[in-house]
């Protein structure tokens, strides 16, 4: 459904990822991060989603053609350790979102494991964003604090998680109620990465339906 694309970082370098057009004409935008085994087909297809939902999504390729087989966790957290966070949101992240804001559209910014926490980042440093929503992902303090997310956060954790803890959670989520900041958090179930339904492991139907239709829902209220 969609197509591989090219477009520019802030910092005039060119960037890839994947993109999926709305049916209609001028649809709002949602930039798609990856989890830390790249720009898998499962994300893709996540894009095709969110177009048929009604959004123009972009993927951004964040580790520049490296897809990482979902057996091989040693590969995968070698580059999400290799991997420049805040150059990522702060020059790939920023130009899909500018991307497709380029014709007026508000633009969201949803991520998953490694992409929730490219997206709690981008909460706090890309202008061009009007709502994120981040799944079982929130980045360390330094890089992000609750009292610097600018635009309304959702987020969908699973409480069967040692990566992106509860622990994790419930703090971020007590630093974003200090600060009155518009959010809402919702915990499942599950095990970390229920979304993927290409991992049976810990593939959850129900929440992963559950926490579509809320996040969907999130957009459509804040991206019109």
């Amino acid at each position: 459904m969609g197509t591989t694309i090219t477009f520019k970082r802030p910092d005039g370098k060119d960037a890839t990822g994947y993109l999926a057009n709305a049916a209609r004409g001028n649809a709002p935008g949602v930039v798609v991060i990856q989890e830390w085994w790249g720009l898998q087909d499962q994300i893709k297809g996540l894009c095709d989603r969110f177009a048929v939902a009604g959004f123009d999504a972009l993927a951004p390729d964040l580790y520049n053609g490296v897809v990482v087989p979902y057996h091989d966790t040693d590969a995968a957290n070698k580059e999400m350790g290799s991997l420049d966070f805040m150059d990522a949101t702060k020059q790939t992240v920023r130009g899909a979102a500018q991307y497709l804001a380029r014709n007026g559209a508000k633009v969201g910014l949803t991520g998953f494991c490694l992409g929730g926490a490219v997206t709690v980042i981008g909460s706090t440093v890309i202008p061009e964003l009007a709502a994120g929503v981040a799944f079982y992902g929130i980045p360390p303090e330094q890089a992000a604090k609750p009292a610097d997310v600018k635009i309304p956060l959702q987020g969908h954790f699973a409480n069967r998680d040692d990566w992106c803890t509860p622990q994790v959670v419930d703090a971020f989520e007590k630093g974003l109620k200090a600060a009155g900041k518009t959010y809402e958090f919702f915990r499942y179930d599950a095990d970390h990465a229920f979304v993927n339904e290409q991992r049976m492991s810990v593939h959850d139907r129900q929440a992963a339906e559950l926490a579509w239709g809320r996040a969907t829902d999130f957009f459509k209220k804040h991206l019109g």
